[in-house]
């Protein structure tokens, strides 16, 4: 029984039975990888809750030199590459390929368009030295330590958020070429599934990054 299986299906690996127990292990298996990472950005969460409590007005005065338009148009750009993941994920289950192939391009376009706004926005702090450092400084408030603070919390977890991003475009880029191969279809596009995971939840961590440091307490100019 399960050599025939095997043979009907070539995707299907040896430990495996049937096709529906290698999709339920290897969705398993993404959702204990993202529940380690919500573990560890909810360690940074954390952090920033405490410190800006600690704070409340330095962290509002330097979340309000942060670009709030920049954040929300990086924010539009990530929800409609959330909107084509889907759109790939369901295309992948209709066995449409040419469609699957042309979303899975226009998420990694949007990948790319989210970098390379956040390239520019981290440019223009190195210009304003408000880069955690020797050459730091914030205009406006007596104590330099809370407000290089803030900003280390925001390059670290903006910088592994962009990191995520650009692991997310790899994935993205290899199941673009598989898909270009033909290797999915209506009866395997698990990878496709995967894959699809791993992306909105990048996303929703956008989600809450953006708020946290762009919207909470702002002072607006």
């Amino acid at each position: 029984m399960a050599d025939h299986a095997h043979a009907a299906s070539p995707a299907l690996q040896v430990q495996f039975d049937t096709a529906e127990q290698q999709k339920d292990a290897s969705t398993f298996g993404m959702w204990v990888f993202l529940i380690t990472e919500v573990m560890f950005f909810g360690g940074m969460f954390l952090a920033y809750i405490v410190y800006r409590a600690a704070y409340p007005d330095i962290f509002a005065l330097a979340s309000s030199s942060l670009n709030v338009y920049i954040g929300a148009a990086n924010t539009a750009v990530l929800l409609c590459s959330s909107f084509t993941m889907v759109l790939g994920v369901r295309a992948a289950q209709l066995g449409q390929k040419k469609a699957l192939a042309i979303n899975i391009v226009l998420t990694l376009l949007l990948g790319f368009v989210f970098l390379g706004v956040k390239a520019f926005e981290w440019r223009e702090k190195f210009i304003e030295h408000h880069v955690p450092g020797p050459s730091f400084h914030f205009e406006g408030v007596a104590m330099q330590g809370p407000a290089q603070l803030f900003f280390s919390l925001y390059f670290a977890m903006t910088g592994l958020h962009a990191l995520h991003m650009v692991i997310g475009a790899g994935i993205m880029t290899w199941l673009l070429i598989n898909a270009i191969r033909g290797r999915y279809s209506a009866d395997y596009m698990t990878p496709v599934d995967i894959g699809g995971l791993y992306w909105h939840f990048v996303d929703i961590i956008w989600i809450f990054l953006f708020p946290l440091f762009y919207l909470i307490d702002r002072h607006l100019k």
